[in-house]
């Protein structure tokens, strides 16, 4: 990895947006491939905070300050990515469940998401299980995440699964669940795809089901 890019990947760590936009300009200026700056630099810095949450040792406000960091360099990329075919790894259509207006979870998971490359299509909160596969539908994405914060409403879940799977996308979408009250077991018995307990597994997880690894 060049040293512009273990710049990047060291600001957006620090999260230092302005610095981590130097960088990137001086990456562009110094005929680096976007494509090649977003996964070497932002996404690579991005990666080693995901990480570093999940074994707590940064915290939700490190992850925040990170995601705004690398959203600054992804701005000055975006123009160039999109004239020069930007690689997509998959797209995924996130939401809180009908019933549920908690989102700080699900927040998390898209900027984990995001840092890992992947396109998200967020809905917000209180979503049916009708938007979210209208919404998988119209953006032809691979996963459904779904998240919920109470045990009142993580049974709507059990009708994204069903609508999901007796539809024409039940072949190519997956349905991921996760929050607070979410277990394992709880996947196993509605038949979602894959349960994940904190937002930096997920998006690994995410990544993995896109790009067609197992994930066993």
């Amino acid at each position: 990895m060049s040293a512009i890019l273990e710049e990047i990947s060291k600001f957006l760590q620090q999260g230092r947006a302005p610095a981590v936009k130097d960088a990137v300009n001086k990456a562009i200026e110094a005929g680096i491939p976007p494509q090649e700056i977003l996964d070497g630099g932002l996404l690579a810095g991005m990666n080693v905070i995901g990480e570093k949450f999940k074994l707590n040792q940064v915290f939700i406000p490190e992850v925040l300050i990170a995601a705004r960091a690398m959203n600054a360099g992804i701005d000055l990329l975006r123009p160039l990515l999109a004239s020069g075919g930007m690689e997509n790894k998959g797209t995924v259509v996130i939401g809180t469940v009908k019933g549920d207006l908690h989102d700080i979870g699900k927040n998390l998971v898209k900027m984990m998401l995001e840092g890992k490359g992947l396109k998200v299509i967020d809905l917000g909160v209180d979503v049916s299980a009708e938007k979210y596969l209208s919404a998988a539908e119209e953006h032809q994405a691979q996963i459904i995440a779904c998240s919920a914060l109470l045990t009142t409403t993580m049974n709507e879940m059990k009708n994204v699964v069903a609508l999901v799977k007796s539809s024409p996308l039940a072949d190519r979408v997956k349905v991921m669940i996760g929050g607070a009250p979410v277990t394992q077991a709880y996947c196993d018995t509605i038949g979602a795809d894959r349960y994940t307990p904190d937002a930096a597994t997920a998006a690994e997880v995410a990544l993995q089901l896109c790009v067609g690894r197992p994930n066993d």
